[in-house]
């Protein structure tokens, strides 16, 4: 026969249909944000195809005159830095407040470590929505479903509790956004790795949003 039969098993080239690739992931950051089965209460893997991958915790180069050991927040940036000897730093991605006013600005220091806190909303919080968070007025026992998540880092000041937390999440997709009452959330595994990093009295500094230009250079 002079040509070639196209059969009912063979698509032509103009006919193929290929299916999307799955994003891979480096096996690296698959094991750092896998499930967690020695925990009282289930952590979960993330899903890192619904987290931006600026946002994964990372080493980075860090300049700052802050001292070992202390945690800066950039909301602007959307990142937390643990402050290390030579000019590094471990980077974390956070979700901060939704509005600049909410955001805890200034120095404090961790007043309070908890493992799988107890949470009760702020009335600030019960009179912006109502709906939300009145039910919880009582307050909510630690566990999978606790917004807090896994982890808690009290932030005081001048020996008060200032109702801010830097606290995991339920919500991992939320991590690089403005989305919080004003604390700064964390991927589980995230705030596991920083509650066991810092200790109670460490010292904390929450960046002014709103001055980006400021903020100390970091690279990866």
């Amino acid at each position: 026969m002079g040509s070639a039969m196209l059969t009912g098993c063979v698509s032509s080239p103009e006919t193929a249909v290929m299916e999307p690739a799955e994003p891979r992931i480096d096996p690296f950051y698959s094991q750092m944000y896998a499930a967690l089965d020695d925990e009282p209460y289930p952590v979960q893997d993330v899903d890192l195809t619904q987290v931006d991958p600026r946002f994964w915790r990372r080493e980075v180069s860090y300049s700052t005159a802050e001292r070992p050991g202390t945690v800066v927040v950039d909301p602007g940036e959307r990142y937390a830095y643990l402050v290390m000897d030579g000019g590094r730093a471990i980077r974390y991605g956070v979700g901060v407040g939704k509005e600049e006013a909410f955001n805890f600005q200034g120095s404090a220091s961790v007043g309070r470590k908890v493992q799988w806190p107890r949470w009760t909303p702020t009335q600030d919080m019960i009179r912006r929505d109502p709906e939300r968070y009145a039910k919880h007025a009582g307050g909510l026992q630690g566990g999978p479903e606790n917004p807090l998540g896994p982890r808690a880092l009290y932030l005081y000041r001048d020996g008060q509790d200032t109702l801010y937390r830097l606290h995991g999440t339920v919500e991992p997709w939320t991590i690089g956004t403005m989305v919080s009452s004003g604390c700064v959330r964390f991927l589980n595994q995230d705030i596991i790795d920083l509650y066991r990093r810092v200790p109670v009295g460490s010292r904390v500094i929450v960046l002014p949003a709103i001055e980006l230009a400021k903020s100390p250079l970091a690279t990866g």
